[in-house]
């Protein structure tokens, strides 16, 4: 670095005669005055400083500046900024064949294209947004579990996934190279993370350095079909038909047929031809009945395209747990009326559920009918009572010693607390409106109508009708086709009672509503559910369910009540232990979607662990890890919640472990989406437009390297750097010219003048 320093000043004509005649002035002035003191020495030193004191004032009306100039005396930096991101790996780029977008780029990458502007300046070459590995930190493996699979005392190494940032790398590059000649930006333009480059853009105008970018890739979608979810349940039943629902996106000018495979990881395969949709999405599903126990992998495949130029994106896979089934039910009555009675023997057929009944009667001595299904009293403890999956309460409240206080208060943590399920089936004597003073209320999805305690009967028969959510609901789903079950819901044979209710509460989901009924509210819901805590709840508005056996036998009224009782123990029984149980929601989370996490721990004795330190860790596909601690959210029932964000797509692995009572629990998560560099998206050369028009820069194409060559060859060097200090402000000057004139009056006191 050269530095020069000179002296500048701003004369103007006026300044310039003010000052010549405040010197002429004083010279004269001074020079009477030691003519009359017969040139006494005071008086000259007086006079002396006086005329120094309106020299410095007349300089100072100049505008002084004192000015250091800094001129590099090397050569000036071109930065070539490419992008390496992953978004990069895109085949769009057609010249004698297709090419991805980073070899389109390549050879501006190479220090040989840039030799002919060696003479001119420093050229310096720099990726970014590259996907680096990240050194494996092995005290991130928790000592209880090592789902990575990495040895004691090894390292690994695990892909890092990063975003692309535009604007990051144009300001870092002018902090790092300050005599910079301009920026070649070489990129598709597609950002995902830090603030919009436009904003760096302006940054480098105002310190002028210009950007001469290089768009790559294709602006329109590449003809593609791709696989965007395949909805795996956590697990599944043995034996019983599992429904796996899958989306597919298709960016083809026109609809075609294709062939949907799902193999599992024991080779079964299961085939379905579909009609893909042009330019949308086209959702679907795929009906599995799995035989063997164990844990499966699935992978679903979708037939590629004749015009399809990727395929990378028509598979996914993930995984799922078969389980022999064994749900507990709890089915709490007054009087048995015919619901009650054929509910009690289609849960009691049902090999995967295991049925306890408790009966009210009032006519009965002692409670019980007799039958290995019935129990004598209600559980004595929440222990026991947190065994029950789903817990069925019919025509029962406090009155006539059924229910008390304290058991509500139990049901009630049992579904917020432990995720079980309730289900309301109220009966024409109108025992449950006596738990509207219960902490029930709280869970019921409906609002009653007080007025009309027994309900509404009718001599004629009433029918369902489904809502749009009921259509597309599991529960209500008694047919394989959506057509085949609006016509079985049709024929189904009517009821003649049904529960006084006003309206559905917000937040619940209505599925049924009465075909003819309505009020200021709208049609009236008979078939309503709603998340309550970590459980669900079900409100069943009339007890006529079991007159849809006419002429079908158990054939809708064993598939509905089946379907209710799996569907609300679902998340109860995800990942379940001796002495733990662990649920999440919600159950196919997408990439960056926050999932919250609920685990119930129990002590060796069976007692709910208060206060214990729980903590979950989450290993991702690329084998990160992290830990968490679990909060207490409810120490009566041993509740543990937390929240974790998958960052990345496909499976993750979680360890729950409990210190003080030394057990663990294990499961998977699947996250589904993709990563935030996907390949296949269209380009974005607006935003590389953007950044040369805000910077004064050029646009070019790939194959024009030596017209931005040429264009950084015919530009000056940047202006050198000047730094200037205003003389005439300067606090050392105005405090030296102050202490003179002190000085001076301070002598004309001492020789006696004034």
């Amino acid at each position: 670095m050269i530095e020069t320093h000179s002296l500048s000043f701003a004369w103007t004509p006026w300044t310039i005669a003010i000052a010549v005649v405040a010197i002429a002035l004083t010279l004269v002035f001074g020079f009477l005055a030691c003519w009359r003191n017969h040139f006494r020495k005071a008086t000259v030193l007086l006079e002396a400083l006086r005329l120094i004191v309106v020299v410095i004032a007349a300089t100072l009306l100049g505008g002084p500046e004192w000015v250091e100039q800094y001129v590099p005396d090397d050569k000036p930096v071109v930065a070539v900024l490419y992008d390496n991101s992953g978004s990069m790996q895109t085949r769009d780029v057609v010249q004698s064949e297709p090419q991805t977008r980073e070899e389109a780029i390549a050879s501006l990458t190479q220090m040989e294209a840039w030799k002919s502007l060696e003479s001119r300046a420093e050229v310096v070459i720099e990726p970014f947004a590259e996907t680096k590995p990240e050194p494996h930190n092995p005290n991130r493996i928790n000592p209880i579990s090592n789902p990575a699979g990495i040895a004691p005392g090894e390292t690994a190494e695990f892909v890092e996934e990063k975003g692309t940032d535009l604007s990051s790398p144009l300001l870092d590059v002018v902090r790092k190279h300050p005599h910079l000649l301009g920026v070649v930006l070489a990129s598709d333009g597609d950002w995902n993370q830090g603030d919009a480059p436009v904003r760096a853009a302006g940054r480098l105008r105002s310190m002028g350095v210009p950007v001469f970018t290089v768009p790559v890739g294709s602006e329109e979608r590449l003809p593609d079909v791709e696989l965007l979810s395949f909805d795996v349940p956590t697990f599944a039943i043995g034996g019983k038909k599992v429904r796996i629902p899958f989306s597919v996106e298709s960016s083809l000018p026109r609809d075609h047929a294709a062939t949907v495979t799902m193999t599992t990881s024991k080779g079964e395969t299961i085939t379905k031809d579909i009609r893909i949709a042009a330019m949308g999405r086209t959702n679907d599903s795929v009906d599995w009945e799995p035989e063997e126990l164990g844990d499966e992998t699935l992978t679903l495949t979708i037939s590629k395209h004749p015009n399809e130029l990727l395929d990378d994106n028509n598979e996914i896979a993930a995984p799922i747990s078969i389980r022999e089934e064994k749900l507990r039910v709890l089915v709490i009555e007054s009087v048995p009326r015919w619901e009650y009675r054929y509910l009690r023997n289609a849960l009691s057929r049902d090999p995967g559920v295991e049925v306890s009944c408790l009966l009210f009667h009032p006519g009965l001595d002692a409670r019980g009918g007799g039958n290995a299904d019935y129990i004598a009293t209600f559980p004595d403890t929440k222990e026991e009572l947190s065994k029950y999956d789903v817990v069925f309460l019919g025509d029962v409240g406090l009155d006539d010693d059924q229910l008390t206080m304290e058991q509500c208060e139990w049901l009630h943590g049992l579904v917020e607390q432990q995720a079980s399920g309730l289900v309301f089936i109220p009966g024409w004597e109108g025992r449950q409106f006596s738990l509207q003073e219960t902490p029930l209320k709280d869970l019921l999805p409906v609002t009653l109508d007080e007025g009309q305690p027994g309900g509404w009967g009718s001599r004629t028969a009433q029918h369902f009708e489904l809502t749009q959510l009921g259509r597309r609901s599991l529960l209500t789903k008694l047919a394989d086709t959506a057509d085949e079950n609006l016509e079985v819901w049709g024929n189904l044979p009517g009821f003649q009672w049904y529960a006084p209710v006003l309206a559905a509460k917000p937040g619940s989901e209505t599925l049924l509503v009465h075909q003819e009924v309505s009020n200021r509210f709208g049609r009236l819901p008979l078939l309503v559910t709603r998340t309550y805590g970590a459980g669900k709840v079900l409100f069943m508005g009339t007890d006529g369910a079991w007159r849809w056996r006419k002429g079908v036998e158990d054939l809708y009224h064993y598939r509905f009540w089946g379907q209710v009782v799996r569907w609300m123990a679902y998340r109860r029984n995800m990942a379940q232990g001796e002495t733990m149980r662990l649920y999440y929601s919600p159950e196919q989370p997408q990439v960056r979607q926050t999932v919250s996490v609920n685990a119930n721990v129990m002590e060796a004795s069976g007692e709910p662990l208060s206060g214990g330190d729980v903590t979950l860790q989450i290993v991702a596909p690329s084998g990160r890890s992290q830990t968490i601690q679990l909060q207490s959210s409810g120490e009566a029932w041993g509740a543990f919640a937390g929240r974790f964000t998958p960052e990345e797509p496909g499976e993750h692995k979680l360890t729950l472990f409990c210190k003080q009572t030394g057990d663990s629990l294990q499961t998977t998560v699947f996250a589904q989406g993709v990563a935030l560099e996907q390949i296949g998206k269209p380009a974005r050369p607006d935003v590389m437009q953007e950044i040369a028009r805000v910077t004064n820069g050029q646009v070019f194409t790939v194959d024009r390297v030596e017209d931005v060559i040429a264009w950084l060859s015919a530009m000056p060097d940047r202006p050198p750097s000047i730094r200037r200090i205003a003389l005439w402000s300067h606090p050392a000057i105005v405090g030296g010219f102050i202490a003179l004139l002190a000085l001076f009056w301070i002598g004309r006191k001492g020789v006696g003048l004034i």
